[in-house]
């Protein structure tokens, strides 16, 4: 089943190489992108006001051309940029999670698509998993009468 394949971390890893590869062969171009990621990964560094960022689908596309591409970069597994928000041009540097980029576009056209979720997603999902797996588990060993000697 492909949500199996896509929810391991090994996938989302492959993923986030992948993103930073094209990025920084569309860097190494100079060619102007878009990308469409999930708001909810993001920080913005100072906080945009309450009101800006409420304003913000779930999937928002930026798109990084003059001074907002000139100002990006990659570093520890996220890209950067600066960007203005808002009518009064309110100035941010945006902290993009490569794994919640969703789409990578140029001219309006994919040519990127993520289907991994952010580690922490994973990570979440496998810890709930362990945590039903290991009370499935014990209460297997529990209903077994001979088992009660090793609770001693």
């Amino acid at each position: 089943m492909i949500t199996e394949v896509i929810t391991k971390p090994s996938f989302a890893l492959m993923m986030q190489r992948q993103i930073e590869d094209v990025l920084t062969h569309l860097f190494k171009e100079e060619q102007n992108f878009g990308i469409l990621c999930k708001v909810e990964h993001l920080q913005f560094t100072p906080e945009l006001p309450q009101d800006i960022k409420e304003s913000f689908p779930q999937m928002t596309l930026f798109v990084l051309t003059g001074y907002t591409y000139e100002s990006a970069q990659i570093q520890a597994d996220a890209l950067l940029f600066e960007a203005g928000f808002g009518a009064e041009n309110f100035g941010s540097v945006v902290t993009v999670p490569l794994l919640s980029i969703v789409q990578v576009i140029i001219d309006e056209q994919p040519i990127f698509l993520n289907l991994a979720s952010p580690i922490q997603e994973i990570e979440t999902k496998n810890v709930e998993k362990d945590e039903k797996g290991v009370n499935n588990s014990m209460n297997a060993f529990m209903s077994n009468p001979e088992n009660q000697k090793f609770l001693k």
